[in-house]
Protein backbone atom coordinates (compact mmCIF):
# COMPACT_ATOMS: atom_id res chain seq x y z
CA UNK A 1 0.00 0.00 0.00
CA UNK A 2 1.21 3.49 -0.83
CA UNK A 3 -0.43 5.04 2.21
CA UNK A 4 0.30 4.55 5.89
CA UNK A 5 -2.17 7.20 7.07
CA UNK A 6 -5.72 6.97 5.71
CA UNK A 7 -8.76 9.23 5.71
CA UNK A 8 -12.32 8.13 4.98
CA UNK A 9 -12.26 9.13 1.31
CA UNK A 10 -9.07 7.15 0.71
CA UNK A 11 -10.47 4.12 2.54
CA UNK A 12 -13.66 4.24 0.43
CA UNK A 13 -11.61 4.48 -2.74
CA UNK A 14 -9.45 1.49 -1.73
CA UNK A 15 -12.45 -0.66 -0.79
CA UNK A 16 -13.87 -0.11 -4.27
CA UNK A 17 -10.49 -0.75 -5.93
CA UNK A 18 -10.11 -4.05 -4.06
CA UNK A 19 -13.58 -5.15 -5.21
CA UNK A 20 -14.88 -5.50 -1.65
CA UNK A 21 -17.83 -3.25 -2.49
CA UNK A 22 -19.29 -1.88 -5.72
CA UNK A 23 -19.63 1.57 -4.22
CA UNK A 24 -19.24 3.13 -0.80
CA UNK A 25 -19.13 6.73 0.29
CA UNK A 26 -16.67 8.33 2.64
CA UNK A 27 -19.55 9.10 5.01
CA UNK A 28 -20.51 5.42 5.17
CA UNK A 29 -16.89 4.53 5.95
CA UNK A 30 -16.92 7.14 8.73
CA UNK A 31 -20.10 5.65 10.26
CA UNK A 32 -18.68 2.10 10.13
CA UNK A 33 -15.45 3.19 11.78
CA UNK A 34 -17.32 5.15 14.45
CA UNK A 35 -19.59 2.18 15.20
CA UNK A 36 -16.49 0.06 15.80
CA UNK A 37 -14.56 2.78 17.70
CA UNK A 38 -11.81 2.79 15.06
CA UNK A 39 -9.70 5.85 14.15
CA UNK A 40 -7.00 4.61 11.76
CA UNK A 41 -5.68 8.13 11.16
CA UNK A 42 -4.57 8.38 14.79
CA UNK A 43 -1.65 6.62 16.44
CA UNK A 44 0.19 6.52 19.75
CA UNK A 45 3.78 5.51 20.30
CA UNK A 46 4.52 2.73 22.74
CA UNK A 47 7.64 0.94 23.89
CA UNK A 48 7.87 -2.81 24.25
CA UNK A 49 9.58 -3.85 27.47
CA UNK A 50 13.20 -4.89 27.04
CA UNK A 51 13.44 -5.91 30.69
CA UNK A 52 11.12 -8.70 31.85
CA UNK A 53 8.70 -7.63 34.55
CA UNK A 54 9.75 -10.47 36.76
CA UNK A 55 10.86 -10.80 40.38
CA UNK A 56 14.09 -8.87 39.72
CA UNK A 57 12.15 -6.01 38.12
CA UNK A 58 9.71 -5.95 41.04
CA UNK A 59 12.56 -5.91 43.55
CA UNK A 60 14.28 -2.95 41.83
CA UNK A 61 11.07 -0.91 41.65
CA UNK A 62 10.17 -1.75 45.25
CA UNK A 63 13.63 -0.72 46.44
CA UNK A 64 13.40 2.75 44.93
CA UNK A 65 9.80 3.23 46.02
CA UNK A 66 10.91 2.39 49.55
CA UNK A 67 13.70 4.99 49.34
CA UNK A 68 11.13 7.62 48.40
CA UNK A 69 8.47 6.78 50.95
CA UNK A 70 10.00 5.44 54.16
CA UNK A 71 11.21 7.69 56.99
CA UNK A 72 14.95 8.34 56.68
CA UNK A 73 17.41 8.10 59.53
CA UNK A 74 19.27 11.27 60.50
CA UNK A 75 22.41 10.01 58.76
CA UNK A 76 20.68 9.31 55.38
CA UNK A 77 19.76 11.35 52.33
CA UNK A 78 18.24 10.29 49.02
CA UNK A 79 19.37 12.18 45.91
CA UNK A 80 18.05 11.78 42.37
CA UNK A 81 20.80 12.50 39.84
CA UNK A 82 20.76 12.93 36.08
CA UNK A 83 21.92 15.20 33.27
CA UNK A 84 19.89 17.58 31.13
CA UNK A 85 21.85 17.38 27.90
CA UNK A 86 22.46 19.71 24.97
CA UNK A 87 20.97 22.93 26.37
CA UNK A 88 21.64 25.56 23.69
CA UNK A 89 21.88 29.34 24.31
CA UNK A 90 20.11 30.06 20.99
CA UNK A 91 20.88 33.76 20.62
CA UNK A 92 18.15 35.15 18.37
CA UNK A 93 19.12 36.96 15.20
CA UNK A 94 16.72 39.78 16.10
CA UNK A 95 15.88 41.15 19.56
CA UNK A 96 13.00 39.58 21.42
CA UNK A 97 10.05 41.98 21.62
CA UNK A 98 8.30 42.29 24.98
CA UNK A 99 4.58 41.80 25.38
CA UNK A 100 2.37 44.83 24.87
CA UNK A 101 -1.36 45.34 25.19
CA UNK A 102 -3.08 42.76 23.01
CA UNK A 103 0.19 41.29 21.73
CA UNK A 104 2.27 38.42 23.17
CA UNK A 105 6.06 38.30 23.40
CA UNK A 106 7.61 38.01 19.93
CA UNK A 107 10.62 35.69 19.60
CA UNK A 108 12.63 35.53 16.40
CA UNK A 109 12.58 32.00 14.95
CA UNK A 110 16.16 32.09 13.67
CA UNK A 111 19.03 31.85 16.13
CA UNK A 112 22.81 31.52 16.20
CA UNK A 113 24.42 28.28 17.29
CA UNK A 114 27.06 28.57 19.99
CA UNK A 115 27.62 25.12 21.46
CA UNK A 116 25.61 23.57 24.26
CA UNK A 117 25.79 22.81 27.98
CA UNK A 118 24.97 19.69 29.94
CA UNK A 119 23.42 20.37 33.32
CA UNK A 120 24.28 17.85 36.03
CA UNK A 121 21.65 18.04 38.77
CA UNK A 122 20.86 16.26 42.03
CA UNK A 123 17.40 16.59 43.61
CA UNK A 124 17.03 15.97 47.36
CA UNK A 125 13.83 13.95 47.67
CA UNK A 126 13.05 15.14 51.20
CA UNK A 127 13.82 18.86 51.01
CA UNK A 128 13.47 19.52 47.28
CA UNK A 129 16.84 21.31 47.21
CA UNK A 130 18.79 21.04 43.96
CA UNK A 131 22.55 21.05 43.41
CA UNK A 132 23.55 21.83 39.83
CA UNK A 133 26.72 22.11 37.78
CA UNK A 134 27.12 22.53 34.03
CA UNK A 135 29.79 21.35 31.62
CA UNK A 136 30.24 21.32 27.86
CA UNK A 137 30.79 17.55 27.84
CA UNK A 138 29.12 14.61 29.55
CA UNK A 139 31.73 11.97 30.26
CA UNK A 140 32.81 9.93 33.25
CA UNK A 141 35.25 12.73 34.15
CA UNK A 142 32.44 15.28 34.41
CA UNK A 143 30.28 12.83 36.35
CA UNK A 144 33.07 12.32 38.91
CA UNK A 145 33.58 16.09 39.18
CA UNK A 146 29.90 16.50 40.01
CA UNK A 147 30.05 13.67 42.55
CA UNK A 148 33.02 15.44 44.17
CA UNK A 149 30.90 18.59 44.37
CA UNK A 150 28.08 16.68 46.08
CA UNK A 151 30.50 15.01 48.47
CA UNK A 152 31.95 18.38 49.49
CA UNK A 153 28.50 19.87 50.10
CA UNK A 154 27.16 17.04 52.25
CA UNK A 155 27.85 17.23 55.97
CA UNK A 156 30.15 14.52 57.38
CA UNK A 157 27.29 13.45 59.67
CA UNK A 158 25.55 12.10 56.56
CA UNK A 159 27.07 8.64 56.36
CA UNK A 160 24.72 7.10 53.76
CA UNK A 161 23.97 8.92 50.51
CA UNK A 162 21.46 7.01 48.36
CA UNK A 163 21.74 8.12 44.73
CA UNK A 164 19.04 7.18 42.23
CA UNK A 165 20.27 7.41 38.63
CA UNK A 166 19.68 5.76 35.29
CA UNK A 167 21.60 2.98 33.60
CA UNK A 168 23.70 5.27 31.42
CA UNK A 169 27.11 3.77 30.66
CA UNK A 170 28.83 6.83 32.13
CA UNK A 171 27.23 6.10 35.51
CA UNK A 172 28.68 2.58 35.49
CA UNK A 173 32.10 3.44 34.08
CA UNK A 174 35.38 2.26 35.59
CA UNK A 175 36.19 5.81 36.67
CA UNK A 176 32.89 6.23 38.50
CA UNK A 177 33.14 2.78 40.09
CA UNK A 178 36.66 3.61 41.29
CA UNK A 179 35.30 6.84 42.82
CA UNK A 180 32.57 4.88 44.60
CA UNK A 181 35.23 2.58 46.04
CA UNK A 182 36.86 5.61 47.65
CA UNK A 183 33.60 7.21 48.82
CA UNK A 184 31.73 4.40 50.48
CA UNK A 185 28.95 6.50 51.95
CA UNK A 186 27.56 6.84 48.40
CA UNK A 187 25.26 4.00 47.31
CA UNK A 188 23.92 3.90 43.74
CA UNK A 189 20.42 2.62 42.95
CA UNK A 190 19.47 1.97 39.32
CA UNK A 191 15.81 1.76 38.23
CA UNK A 192 15.05 -0.85 35.57
CA UNK A 193 15.57 0.16 31.94
CA UNK A 194 12.80 2.45 30.62
CA UNK A 195 11.77 3.50 34.14
CA UNK A 196 13.26 6.98 33.98
CA UNK A 197 9.93 8.28 35.32
CA UNK A 198 11.04 6.90 38.68
CA UNK A 199 13.89 9.41 38.86
CA UNK A 200 12.41 12.50 40.53
CA UNK A 201 14.96 14.88 39.04
CA UNK A 202 13.21 14.29 35.70
CA UNK A 203 10.18 16.08 37.16
CA UNK A 204 12.41 18.96 38.16
CA UNK A 205 13.94 19.10 34.67
CA UNK A 206 10.46 19.52 33.19
CA UNK A 207 9.91 22.49 35.52
CA UNK A 208 13.29 23.93 34.50
CA UNK A 209 12.40 23.73 30.81
CA UNK A 210 8.94 25.22 31.30
CA UNK A 211 9.97 28.02 33.66
CA UNK A 212 13.48 28.96 32.52
CA UNK A 213 14.20 27.63 29.03
CA UNK A 214 10.93 27.86 27.14
CA UNK A 215 12.15 30.79 25.01
CA UNK A 216 15.90 30.34 25.11
CA UNK A 217 17.69 33.54 24.02
CA UNK A 218 21.15 33.93 25.55
CA UNK A 219 24.21 35.67 24.07
CA UNK A 220 26.45 32.67 24.78
CA UNK A 221 27.30 29.71 26.99
CA UNK A 222 28.44 31.87 29.90
CA UNK A 223 25.13 33.73 30.00
CA UNK A 224 23.27 30.42 29.77
CA UNK A 225 25.33 28.94 32.61
CA UNK A 226 24.58 31.94 34.83
CA UNK A 227 20.90 31.74 33.97
CA UNK A 228 20.76 28.05 34.92
CA UNK A 229 22.37 28.73 38.27
CA UNK A 230 20.11 31.72 38.93
CA UNK A 231 17.13 29.46 38.38
CA UNK A 232 18.54 26.85 40.78
CA UNK A 233 19.05 29.57 43.41
CA UNK A 234 15.48 30.78 42.85
CA UNK A 235 14.13 27.23 43.11
CA UNK A 236 16.04 26.54 46.33
CA UNK A 237 14.60 29.63 48.01
CA UNK A 238 11.15 28.04 47.71
CA UNK A 239 12.21 24.39 47.41
CA UNK A 240 9.72 21.65 48.13
CA UNK A 241 9.74 17.88 47.71
CA UNK A 242 7.42 16.18 45.25
CA UNK A 243 4.40 14.37 46.65
CA UNK A 244 5.48 10.89 45.66
CA UNK A 245 2.81 8.19 45.75
CA UNK A 246 2.80 4.54 44.77
CA UNK A 247 -0.34 4.66 42.58
CA UNK A 248 1.44 4.72 39.24
CA UNK A 249 3.98 2.18 40.46
CA UNK A 250 1.18 -0.13 41.54
CA UNK A 251 -0.05 -0.34 37.92
CA UNK A 252 3.40 -1.45 36.80
CA UNK A 253 3.87 -3.83 39.70
CA UNK A 254 0.51 -5.46 39.05
CA UNK A 255 2.10 -7.09 35.99
CA UNK A 256 4.92 -8.57 38.07
CA UNK A 257 4.01 -12.09 39.25
CA UNK A 258 6.31 -11.83 42.25
CA UNK A 259 5.39 -8.27 43.21
CA UNK A 260 4.38 -7.51 46.75
CA UNK A 261 2.12 -4.65 47.77
CA UNK A 262 3.93 -1.35 47.97
CA UNK A 263 3.43 1.00 50.91
CA UNK A 264 1.56 4.22 50.22
CA UNK A 265 3.56 7.43 50.42
CA UNK A 266 3.09 9.63 53.44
Amino acid sequence: MALSLWDCTELARQLEADGLVDHISAETVRRVLAANALKPWRYHSWLSAKVPRDAAFAAAVSEISDLYTRPLAAHEVVLCLDEKTSIQPRQRTAPTRPATAGRPVHVEQEYKRDGALNLFAAFDTRSGDVVGWSAERKRAQECVTFLDLLDARLAPEITVVHVVLDNLRVHKSKLVNAWLGQHQRFVFHFPPVHCSWMNQVEQWFSILVRKALRCADFPGLLALDRHLHRFIEHWNRFAHPFNWTSKSIAKVMAKCPAAEALPDAA
